[in-house]
């Protein structure tokens, strides 16, 4: 891997883009790089929690990587558009816990990938945005839809139609991020709410993610239906026996994953 750093620690692999001299910045090798470990990761038993953050201190990834975007034309650039949101669907989907650890500048794509984690964690000197108006262009990743179902029409619109960027704090505000912590904070912070995952029943969890994410492409009734069903097969895991046994005595589960 020549852009994308990883590293599992007590079932928690932590994704690094590794591209400082261009602020993180995602072009197609990153993009195939990052999908392989994602790939690799959802069948790893050794891998409960996913981390993705960027290199340095001063972005975790600025945006896709615009000497590749000034070559694209309507073909290329549909490719382009299709493979990165093919990468960040497969994020959302995994069926593991995946955090963003938003150390800096999250523009363009980095907003994209951003949001295609379950959840955000922001350093207080984040800043997010989707600036592709400025290029005469638009987000191709699913800013336009995951933005919108996040933190709603108006504000969504907002970003995408100006382009500028948004503090850490309004970030949070507004629900585009979960969290904000002290810069020097945001690694130890990251580190407890992954372990808090890792800890827990990894059956419910992806579950509840595949429940949330499917609920939100169709209408309420199947949805709940989908929940119904997602719930039964939570309650035939012998994580659901050792939850509620260990509830019951007093103690503290200890989750298998069956």
């Amino acid at each position: 891997m020549k852009n994308v750093l990883s590293q599992i620690e007590n079932k928690v692999l932590t994704i690094t883009i590794n591209r400082p001299d261009k602020l993180n910045a995602l072009n197609q090798a990153t993009l195939s790089e990052l999908d392989d470990i994602i790939q690799d990761a959802k069948n790893n038993e050794n891998v409960s929690v996913i981390v993705i953050t960027g290199s340095g201190d001063k972005a975790f990834v600025a945006g896709a990587d615009i000497s590749e975007l000034a070559t694209t034309n309507a073909n290329t650039g549909m490719h382009f558009a299709q493979y990165g949101q093919s990468v960040f669907n497969g994020i959302e989907n995994c069926g593991k816990p995946v955090i963003a650890a938003i150390n800096g500048f999250a523009l363009g794509g980095g907003c994209e990938l951003a949001m295609a984690c379950h959840l955000r964690i922001a350093s207080d000197n984040a800043k997010l945005g989707q600036p592709e108006i400025k290029l005469g262009v638009i987000p191709g990743f699913g800013g336009t839809q995951r933005l919108t179902r996040l933190i709603g029409k108006g504000r969504s619109m907002e970003m995408n139609l100006l382009g500028d960027m948004v503090s850490a704090d309004k970030a949070e505000q507004w629900g585009l991020v979960n969290l904000v912590v002290p810069q020097g904070e945001l690694t130890a912070t990251v580190s407890k709410i992954a372990q808090q995952l890792a800890d827990s029943a990894p059956i419910a969890l992806g579950m509840a993610i595949d429940a949330i994410n499917r609920g939100l492409e169709c209408g309420l009734n199947e949805a709940l239906d989908y929940e119904v069903k997602a719930f039964g097969i939570c309650c035939a895991s012998e994580d659901k026996n050792e939850g509620t046994g260990a509830f019951l005595e007093k103690r503290t589960a200890q989750f298998k994953g069956k």
